[in-house]
């Protein structure tokens, strides 16, 4: 386990999920093609670096639930931080490259936290997967162009919103 602190309180378990969400700075609001980059951003190292099972990414925010992989040449489990700065600053810099400025476009902490266990995970997978849908942008998450779930195996559904 390990736990670090800047602003917000952070802690880190090996080989659990670790759910993350990541906010536009000022706010910012994304257009369509920002958020493009923001999901390739997210699923780039997924199963290198991680191993992702959902994202969404909204107008200004972004929320995420992976799992930390392991670095085979240092022998430890990657820093959730360092994962995050990855995917900020890739997704930013392909950002400002596109509209020719520079600066921030995230703010600088995420907010994270380790998911317990299944019904933990079950109940945040679909606090994702609904995201769009409580913002009122689409009626169903499979129509939210930035959405994306692992396939899951046949035999297990997420259990139901209704």
């Amino acid at each position: 386990m390990t736990f670090y602190r800047r602003n917000l309180p952070h802690l880190q378990r090996e080989a659990k999920r670790h759910f993350v969400t990541f906010v536009t700075k000022d706010p910012r609001i994304l257009p369509e093609w920002a958020r493009d980059i923001v999901l390739g951003s997210i699923r780039r190292d997924d199963p290198i670096r991680y191993d992702l099972d959902v994202s969404v990414v909204m107008p200004d925010h972004a929320h995420l639930i992976l799992t930390p992989g392991v670095d085979e040449v240092r022998q430890r489990v990657l820093p959730l931080f360092e994962i995050m700065k990855a995917i900020k600053g890739a997704s930013a810099r392909k950002i400002n490259q596109r509209i020719r400025r520079h600066g921030a476009i995230w703010q600088e902490e995420s907010f994270d936290r380790v998911l317990r266990s299944a019904e933990d995970t079950d109940e945040e997978l679909l606090y994702v997967l609904e995201n769009p849908v409580r913002g009122g942008l689409v009626s169903s998450w499979q129509e939210y162009r930035w959405a994306w779930r692992r396939p899951l195996p046949n035999s297990y559904e997420l259990p139901s919103t209704a």
